[in-house]
């Protein structure tokens, strides 16, 4: 075995867990709504999730702890990622919020200062934030 094909299959299995990690935090109410459902369904794509292992992970998610960041700054940009991949979805207005928020608490945030931590993190994409911008920006707010 090549030492690419190493890489690749630790790449696969990081964005597998990312993504039973996204599930299972979507499940936390017991119910994916349609918007969520298709917004898992673009994530796996994007994230290169086989349909085998996609029904799966949907099938026994809560066999895939959530295992957030343990760096503030690997939230971050865990959390710019999502937040950009959800803005840029057809997800909008309290529907994007909702999973954001779930999101937001499954990757480590407390709830209480989450409402506001998604609120800045939206305006910052929204104004087209690159990471760094984000992380700083974020990292203010907080302090």
């Amino acid at each position: 075995m090549s030492f690419s094909n190493l890489f690749d299959s630790g790449f696969k299995k990081r964005n597998e867990s990312h993504f039973a990690a996204i599930v299972r935090v979507a499940m936390e109410d017991g119910i994916i709504t349609n918007e969520e459902q298709a917004f898992l369904d673009r994530l796996a794509h994007n994230l290169d999730i086989s349909e085998g292992n996609y029904k799966s992970i949907l099938k026994d998610y809560k066999s895939h702890p959530i295992n957030p960041p343990v760096s503030y700054d690997m939230r971050l940009e865990r959390l710019y990622d999502l937040v950009r991949m959800v803005h840029v979805d057809t997800i909008n207005g309290d529907s994007e919020n909702t999973l954001l928020k779930k999101l937001g608490i499954g990757l480590g945030f407390h709830s209480e200062n989450v409402k506001y931590i998604i609120d800045k993190a939206l305006t910052l994409v929204d104004n087209g934030a690159d990471l760094d911008t984000f992380i700083d920006e974020i990292k203010h707010m907080n302090q």
